[in-house]
């Protein structure tokens, strides 16, 4: 049996990012993949309290700077979805880490890709979108759309950077949670990231 592909960008993938994000900045919406630091705390909020078999599904998977950690977290329990529109990002995650199912699709999709898998809701999501890509307060944000995805009790956590903590996405994300959640909590400022960040984790799913 061949061995497990590098859980872990390399630095070609980080290349093949930064020239995905040059080529479409708003899809991509960072320069250059997250830290492993902001993946651990990424992966330590999003895995808190969650059941022994959950279903995990990441938003804008990209290089998989947190796909490979929570596959190391999970270690072949439940069953981990990574969602990536980008059709390059998505076919380098898939050779990398075979035992994730890399979907390539749009986020707002989310509902349809859980039913047409048997699966009647997620018990966590994690978000690497950009908060703008999430586009809070609009018609279309995908806020409601991730919270009717989540079962009762279900995780959601979305990270940002604090340099944009104060433009009105990030103002308009933060007022959202906290109406389509019962319990948001922001954690300390990640600073071996670059930018540094902050990750937002909002539980219980109003109906």
């Amino acid at each position: 049996m061949p061995p497990e592909p590098d859980r872990h960008a390399s630095l070609s993938d980080r290349a093949v990012f930064a020239a995905q994000f040059v080529r479409a900045p708003v899809a991509t919406a960072s320069i250059w993949p997250s830290s492993t630091a902001l993946a651990r705390t990424m992966a330590d909020a999003a895995l808190r309290g969650a059941p022994p078999d959950p279903v995990v599904v990441e938003l804008g998977a990209g290089s998989g700077a947190f796909t490979g950690l929570l596959a190391d977290r999970l270690a072949g329990h439940g069953r981990q979805l990574a969602v990536e529109i980008n059709p390059v990002l998505a076919h380098r995650l898939a050779e990398r880490l075979p035992s994730v199912e890399v979907v390539p699709a749009d986020v707002a999709e989310l509902p349809t890709l859980l039913a047409l898998r048997g699966l009647a809701a997620a018990d966590v999501v994690v978000s690497g979108l950009g908060w703008s890509a999430t586009r809070p307060g609009r018609e279309d944000s995908l806020l409601p759309v991730v919270a009717r995805a989540l079962g009762d009790g279900g995780v959601f956590v979305q990270f940002g950077y604090t340099w944009t903590s104060w433009a009105a996405p990030a103002r308009a994300l933060r007022a959202e949670l906290g109406a389509c959640f019962a319990e948001v909590t922001t954690s300390p400022v990640v600073w071996r990231n670059l930018p540094p960040a902050v990750v937002h984790r909002a539980v219980g799913p109003r109906r």
